[in-house]
């Protein structure tokens, strides 16, 4: 089933990304979280997978693959933390599927799917290789949103990497995901 919510007044359907910078808040988890998404290139520095209903969402982060709930219509990290153990900004909003122009059964069958495949890998742990993908034993965020796309034929890794570093292409950056899609911020 395709589910429908709200993050931050931007719409959201089962298999978007919800995009984050890491940091910020008052507690001091957040300077930590600040200080490691300075290490990622770009603005976004975390990708989160919705997959309803209400404002639940899949994420690999500090405690692996895990399945939360957002707790209202607007991302505060704050009362997420125990959930997390991550304290991160909302960004904007990734629709992979945007422009693709699918029939509505296409898109729907898609969306079931990539919820699927987020479903079935919480419990696995973080992914702490980035150079290594193509794992579906463990994930960085990015990434898992990435497989989860590749397996409907979608393809979110533009190879881009970071110039001048060799073998980064391999790697899915958040920020590359962002770009590669049609996308929405905040007013």
């Amino acid at each position: 089933m395709v589910h429908s919510f709200e993050i931050n007044e931007l719409p959201v359907k089962t298999g978007d990304l919800i995009c984050t910078v890491d940091g910020g808040g008052p507690i001091v988890p957040g300077e930590f979280w600040r200080l490691i998404g300075k290490l990622i290139p770009g603005d976004v520095d975390h990708i989160v997978i919705y997959v309803g209903p209400g404002g639940r969402c899949i994420e690999a982060g500090a405690k692996g693959v895990i399945s939360f709930e957002t707790h209202s219509s607007v991302w505060d990290a704050a009362p997420m933390f125990n959930q997390r153990q991550l304290i991160d900004q909302f960004y904007g909003i990734s629709y992979p599927l945007a422009g693709r122009n699918l029939l509505s059964e296409q898109e729907e069958s898609i969306r079931e799917k990539i919820a699927a495949f987020c479903l079935a890998q919480v419990g696995k742990p973080y992914n702490i290789n980035f150079l290594n993908s193509s794992t579906e034993d463990s994930f960085y965020c990015s990434q898992l949103a990435y497989k989860a796309y590749l397996k409907c034929g979608i393809d979110l890794n533009t190879g881009k990497g970071i110039q001048n570093l060799p073998g980064t292409d391999s790697i899915v950056f958040p920020q590359e995901i962002w770009e590669s899609c049609v996308h929405a911020r905040p007013a």
